[in-house]
């Protein structure tokens, strides 16, 4: 079984001792080692930006990925940039890791598609619209009043300008209006890469039913997510509670829609799978659920292949 896991925020961790924590072993929830024994295919690697900061976004962001970089340059024997599908089949065959760089919070673009275009240019192959702040791009969903609000002008050009690219739109914090106009405007499939189901959990990060459809229909899938608060009302992050969720996405949406995107590092650590080396753990409980081999591979890999495909 490979695992393709659509979100993590271990940059950020690792930016509290840019000189003495690294991505080959930590105690965080993702390092390579631990990638290697999840027999990871690809993990998508988040670039976190805070616009409460003082500090100018295009900065932060061009420091994490600078330090980013600086891990895989370490690790190269194990790990590597890809940017285009092609480059994960070629790493594959290398026995190497797929990274690929996103990054989340659209105000990191400062409302300059040139931003867009340069994140571009230094490997950046995903973004989040939005995070929990209002940028030029749109809303979140933190809000009562953000819910209906949907893309801005800006918002519209760069979803434009990110399938040109060949980028993957992340819907996952977007509000619920700004989730339609993506799907209405965007020509390839998107993503929503750490979102559960509202339906189980009444939580404003998870995705309603029509939604789930909608997505579905887009060719695009949903990473079941590992914070707790987005899974039930445990104190622990359940496996299952991830169960019940990817049971109901899979009546709603189909087998198809369903990915992983654990948010580890980002999320509340107190889980049942602790980090992405115990990742089987969701397997053996997805088996114990009646779910059949070549739908867990989905699950675990190829829905999110898929979609890294038909984008890049």
């Amino acid at each position: 079984m490979r695992t393709i896991d659509l979100h993590c925020d271990t940059v950020l961790r690792l930016m509290k001792d840019k000189e003495n924590l690294g991505l080959y072993e930590n105690n965080f929830g993702v390092d390579i080692k631990k990638l290697k024994k999840a027999n990871s295919l690809i993990q998508f690697f988040a670039l976190w930006i805070d616009l409460n900061s003082q500090r100018d976004p295009v900065d932060i962001c061009l420091e994490m990925m600078d330090k980013f970089h600086l891990e895989l340059d370490k690790n190269s024997q194990y790990i590597k940039l890809a940017t285009r599908y092609e480059d994960i089949i070629n790493n594959d065959k290398e026995g190497k890791i797929s990274a690929i760089l996103s990054i989340e919070e659209g105000g990191a673009l400062k409302g300059k598609l040139y931003n867009l275009r340069n994140y571009y240019r230094l490997g950046v192959r995903s973004i989040t619209l939005t995070w929990n702040n209002v940028n030029h791009i749109g809303y979140p969903n933190t809000k009562e009043e953000y819910r209906n609000k949907g893309l801005t002008d800006f918002g519209r050009q760069v979803v434009y300008e990110m399938n040109r690219l060949g980028m993957l739109i992340d819907v996952s914090h977007l509000s619920d209006q700004g989730f339609y106009d993506v799907a209405n405007i965007s020509k390839k499939p998107f993503i929503a890469s750490h979102s559960n189901s509202r339906h189980i959990k009444n939580h404003f990060r998870n995705l309603t039913d029509d939604m789930i459809r909608v997505l579905s229909e887009a060719g695009g899938v949903m990473g079941i997510c590992f914070e707790r608060n987005f899974l039930g009302d445990s104190e622990k992050a359940r496996i299952e509670d991830m169960v019940n969720h990817i049971k109901h996405i899979k009546n709603v949406g189909g087998i198809d829609v369903l990915a992983i995107g654990s948010d580890f590092d980002g999320c509340n650590p107190n889980g049942e799978i602790g980090n992405i080396g115990e990742i089987e753990k969701l397997i053996y409980a997805l088996k114990d659920n009646g779910f059949a081999e070549d739908e867990i591979d989905k699950i675990f890999y190829k829905n999110a292949l898929r979609v890294i495909r038909d984008v890049f």
